[in-house]
């Protein structure tokens, strides 16, 4: 299954993208496809070996007047802001003449002018409505074109029929409904152009050029011409040009466009440095990791279009509505008509105008743009502070968070083991021995504590000799041969289920070290404890201000871990966490998340998306907290760049604010076209009062979203 995002021209309104969306899917081998009116977009899934791209382009423009727009080809959306512009002006200087003129007394002949001034405004100004509306009536549809092409031509040609029989005229009301609804187009397309800044600004940050070292010789290249292995050079204030590991030299780097906080990191030989970060105050020498479409902001770019893309399950109510809307109120409008000439007798001048306010006043683009622009700010909002979520649904869901579970390893601390403290417990074992051995297991470990031990032997210098026969038992520990020796490191459970009897020594030292919040382990053969060593997890800065803020949101915060109980307990404790799930086995974390959902509970699950992949795949909103790295990216719902626990309850916040901004715009779209249509079916509203209502609706949800973008 290939995937692809496409940039589609000619959507006019919400009744636009459901076309296109519907002729995609009816395609055979096409698996999804969704078109975002605010974006212009079409998100594709579909079977490359059934479905080509010449069969893609033939769907879109089958739907209409609709064309795909080629990946080379330059984004026009600048180009299509200035032309509304331009519209509107032209459309502007040829209608305020007669806006002025209806204020005086004017002789007959210059009624004349008035029809030569709206048949301008109309036919030229306004030909895009018009060509809308053939292009959908060739199909059997109608969208919002249809509605405004029906309603001018109404006023402009009923107009000619009352200048011949001497009756009211109405050619200023057809030019000012066009120059209305283009003012409405124009400053739609601005704040569509506002709210889709974001993803602009991600684009902007790739660098274009990187000075590539070969044979001692700088040149400078093309950031798409460089390969994994090669070997740049950056000097202090340039940006990295490619996700690279420093080879040689040390720096501060700025990787806020990465996770959103502005405090430079420190960074030295063999550490990753990530593209379109900006190096500080040192030169450095890097070598690629990533080619330029699999780098980090690459990677970020592709989440927040997927995300945008993506379709909130509220948007499918709403789709429903417009695929229909635009039928009905041609429906409503013919009723008016007729209501008032044969019901009410009201004549055809009466009857003619209460029809094409009807028309004019109806709006689907408000309806087409309630959701899709407040996901677009908020995804985007969100990409700047180092939250980027996947798909809509996520951010509609995260609001409904009951609980906040934490996997505590790397998320509500550093992930970053240190040893403590080692009491021998065998008289003539010494503590270098005794931790030689274990470092000699854990060497081979995976083990997240397996880090402590191996950063302890480089610090002391320790000679460690190879284990052979290394073990990892699940939950339990590890064991090997070490110096012909067996040898287990773990928890009590290890040691029972190896039959070793644990004398109260050495049990009073492991709940001591647990009492005080550091994991204890056991060091022993296959006869007795020789040891207890402590390690304990530094925990992050900010981890006690999230809890406490989530608490205060109403929202239950659990901590799980394969910790000891009293560890676990101590740990919570300071955190102020009273819910704590310890001894718990990597595989069966997700089994507790099902728990929790099993007393109809909605579970976000936090996690570094390591050995928790099945939990956070589990919960209702996966949280994937893993300082920008791939495993990171592939797991969770929501992927923080920043290793910060604030920042799930950022991710809360923003999606609550999105979430409500969605509430209100549709409120709105539904409020507005539930009460304005009766009120111009029933004439009180003229059609130009109804072409500056329709205008302003779609333009007042668009800057509604924009509100998300205010505040942190």
């Amino acid at each position: 299954m290939k995937k692809d995002n496409l940039k589609i021209e000619g959507m006019h309104c919400a009744s636009c993208a459901v076309s296109i969306e519907r002729s995609l899917q009816k395609q055979d081998g096409v698996k999804s496809a969704t078109v975002n009116y605010a974006m212009g977009k079409a998100y594709i899934e579909y079977d490359e070996k059934k479905v080509k791209v010449e069969d893609i382009d033939k769907a879109v423009t089958s739907a209409g007047d609709y064309k795909v727009v080629a990946s080379g080809e330059k984004d026009k959306t600048e180009d299509q802001t200035k032309k509304s512009f331009q519209k509107f002006l032209w459309s502007l200087i040829f209608t305020l003449p007669m806006l002025v003129a209806m204020f005086f007394s004017m002789p007959m002949w210059f009624d004349w002018v008035f029809l030569v001034l709206s048949f301008v405004v109309v036919f030229v100004s306004g030909l895009q409505f018009h060509l809308g509306m053939l292009n959908q009536l060739k199909h059997f549809k109608a969208n919002m074109d249809t509605l405004v092409s029906v309603g001018t031509l109404s006023a402009f040609f009923y107009s000619v029929y009352a200048m011949i029989v001497s009756g009211h005229l109405y050619f200023e009301t057809a030019a000012v409904i066009i120059t209305l609804i283009l003012l409405g187009k124009y400053l739609e397309a601005k704040s569509k152009g506002r709210a889709s800044e974001a993803i602009k600004k991600l684009f902007a940050l790739g660098v274009k050029k990187a000075r590539l070292l070969e044979n001692n010789q700088e040149k400078e290249v093309s950031v798409e011409d460089l390969q994994v292995g090669n070997i740049l050079l950056v000097k202090a204030g340039e940006k990295i040009p490619l996700d690279a590991k420093i080879i040689e030299g040390s720096t501060s780097i700025d990787e806020s466009m990465l996770t959103g906080e502005s405090v430079a990191v420190e960074k030295n030989v063999g550490d990753q440095v990530f593209a379109a970060t900006i190096n500080g105050t040192g030169v450095i020498k890097i070598q690629v990791t990533k080619i330029a479409s699999e780098t980090m902001l690459s990677q970020i770019i592709k989440l927040v279009e997927q995300a945008q893309s993506s379709k909130a399950p509220m948007q499918k109510l709403v789709d429903k509505v417009s695929s229909v809307f635009v039928p009905s109120v041609i429906v409503i409008s013919l009723l008016t008509f007729a209501i008032w000439y044969f019901a009410l007798g009201s004549g055809f001048e009466a009857s003619i105008i209460n029809a094409v306010a009807v028309l004019v006043i109806a709006c689907p683009c408000a309806l087409g743009l309630a959701t899709p622009t407040a996901i677009m700010v908020g995804s985007g909002k969100g990409a700047e502070r180092g939250i980027l979520i996947k798909d809509s649904e996520s951010l509609e869901l995260a609001h409904q968070i009951q609980v906040v579970m934490f996997d505590k390893t790397g998320t509500l601390t550093e992930g970053k083991p240190e040893i403590t403290n080692i009491q021998v417990i065998k008289n003539d074992l010494e503590k270098k021995n005794a931790l030689t051995l274990a470092c000699a297991l854990e060497k081979q470990s995976e083990h997240s504590l397996a880090l402590a031990f191996t950063k302890f032997a480089t610090e002391k210098s320790l000679t460690i000799p190879e284990a052979k026969k290394v073990q990892t038992v699940k939950g339990r520990g590890i064991k090997g041969l070490v110096n012909n020796q067996e040898i287990f490191l773990g928890n009590a459970k290890f040691v029972s289920e190896e039959k070793v009897v644990i004398n109260k020594e050495a049990e009073e030292i492991f709940e001591n070290y647990a009492e005080k919040g550091k994991t204890p382990i056991y060091l022993f053969d296959k006869s007795e404890v020789l040891a207890v060593i402590a390690v304990a997890d530094i925990l992050r800065g900010t981890a006690k201000e999230a809890v406490k803020k989530l608490q205060d949101q109403n929202i239950e915060v659990y901590m799980i871990t394969g910790d000891h109980r009293k560890t676990a307990e101590a740990i919570a404790k300071e955190l102020g966490i009273t819910k704590v799930v310890a001894e718990v086995l990597p595989q069966n974390k997700s089994e507790e998340v099902k728990k929790l959902q099993a007393q109809n509970k909605v579970v976000a699950f936090v996690g570094d998306g390591i050995n928790d992949a099945p939990a956070l795949a589990q919960a209702d909103l996966g949280l994937a907290m893993g300082g920008g790295s791939d495993i990171a990216l592939e797991t969770g719902n929501i992927v923080l760049t920043n290793s910060n626990p604030l920042k799930v309850y950022e991710a809360i916040r923003l999606s609550k604010k999105t979430f409500s901004t969605i509430k209100q715009n549709l409120f709105f779209a539904f409020f507005y076209n539930v009460v304005a249509i009766p009120l111009a079916a029933l004439g009180f509203l003229s059609p130009m009062i109804a072409a500056l209502a329709m205008s302003l609706s779609s333009v007042s949800v668009v800057v509604n979203s924009l509100r998300i973008r205010v505040g942190h």
